[in-house]
């Protein structure tokens, strides 16, 4: 299909694109920069609307946590001027793209477990609804909401609801210091139970990861590719002195084997951030599992019976990165029995037609989710079909 791309400059013009489409019937694929696009099931639209020439910052007030920016302006450009002023986005989000698309898209970071996710970070937006309405909801401070939380319920919706035109975050003072306790040979099940005690303690735990040995041998930090077996992964940020007297205390705790320094702990936390290391061939699927931590590895064993998979385990346990052979997805959630749902992360686009990328929902939430999508967009030109077929 040839798709026509319209790029406004400016949120009038997106306005104006967006009553264009209504007032023809034509569907939009809302885009950024597109680095999200392979995630979710394939747009059916004639028209893209590109949003990537609404960039700049409106205001940044590093003394006040907030920032403000129109939705195509690109991440590096953010994450560069935050950490200029020893700030960051506390969720941890991947690399690349826009502020928009990472917040439609909801991603979040292994600090999720401390600091929460996207939906939690997002303070105010400006969009156009499916009504070619142009619209604010929130504003620059936690808590102001009254009726729907607009913001909180625009992360996460993949474009179905609003272009994102203008987006209000917080941002935190970034960690001075990382260090990572490493703990050697440990099954799944050993190294969840001690990831649990590790976030179970009181030495405030940023991140919590389990690496199987073959994800382990591949990791770019030689500590772990040279560890010789599974390697489970405690993380410890803040001030220098706090990190060192956390970390002695935990490691005696945990009985950890050795401590990864700033340097090589960022370098091991962004592969699990990203996904690095699962051995993804090119019609092999990419899946997150969200599940009870408990029942993380039971949940892998379970799958494992009827398909070869590869996995590791972030979010103590809670988020399992796993790679599947085509067509896995009905044994993958047949074996959610503990309860938590599985999201098709990558996978050759007639696959993400054919197979359910987010976890279907029962029919009271579908049920609600249609209504709120006719709220926002009754005549469905705004990313149709781009969670939910249908929707």
């Amino acid at each position: 299909m040839t798709i026509t791309t319209l790029k406004p400059e400016s949120a009038v013009q997106a306005v104006d694109a967006v009553r264009w489409a209504l007032s023809a019937g034509e569907p939009l694929e809302i885009l950024g920069s597109g680095s999200r696009r392979g995630l979710g099931r394939p747009v059916q639209a004639g028209h893209a609307l590109d949003l990537s020439g609404l960039s700049g910052v409106i205001a940044y007030e590093p003394e006040e946590l907030v920032l403000t920016a129109l939705a195509g302006t690109p991440m590096d450009m953010i994450r560069s001027m935050l950490a200029e002023r020893g700030q960051h986005l506390a969720f941890e989000p991947p690399e690349g793209g826009t502020l928009g698309g990472l917040v439609a898209s909801g991603l979040a970071g292994p600090r999720r477990i401390s600091a929460g996710s996207a939906r939690d970070h997002t303070l105010g937006i400006a969009g156009i609804s499916g009504r070619a309405e142009a619209y604010k909801g929130g504003g620059k401070v936690v808590k102001n909401v009254t009726g729907y939380d607009v913001p909180k319920l625009m992360a996460g919706s993949f474009g179905t609801l609003t272009a994102l035109t203008e987006i209000t975050v917080k941002v935190l003072p970034a960690p001075e210091d990382t260090a990572t306790l490493l703990l050697f040979g440990l099954d799944d099940a050993a190294a969840v139970a001690m990831l649990d005690r590790a976030l179970r303690s009181p030495y405030e735990v940023s991140g919590a990861a389990h690496l199987p040995a073959g994800i382990a041998a591949r990791s770019g930090t030689s500590a772990v590719a040279g560890a010789g077996g599974a390697v489970t992964l405690v993380r410890l940020e803040g001030f220098g002195p706090s990190v060192a007297a956390r970390g002695t205390m935990l490691r005696e705790e945990l009985r950890a084997d050795s401590v990864l320094g700033r340097d090589e702990s960022r370098a091991v936390w962004r592969e699990v951030r990203d996904g690095v290391g699962l051995g993804v061939g090119s019609d092999a699927q990419l899946w997150k599992l969200s599940v009870p931590p408990s029942a993380g590895p039971s949940t892998v064993e379970a799958i494992r019976r009827t398909l070869d998979v590869e996995a590791f385990y972030d979010w103590g346990g809670g988020l399992v990165w796993l790679t599947a052979p085509p067509d896995s997805g009905t044994a993958i959630r047949s074996a959610l029995s503990a309860g938590g749902h599985a999201t098709l992360v990558r996978a050759p686009e007639a696959a993400r037609v054919a197979t359910d990328v987010f976890q279907p929902l029962p029919e009271p939430l579908m049920a609600l989710s249609r209504r709120v999508k006719e709220s926002f967009d009754p005549k469905g030109i705004l990313n149709p079909g781009r969670m939910y077929a249908g929707l």
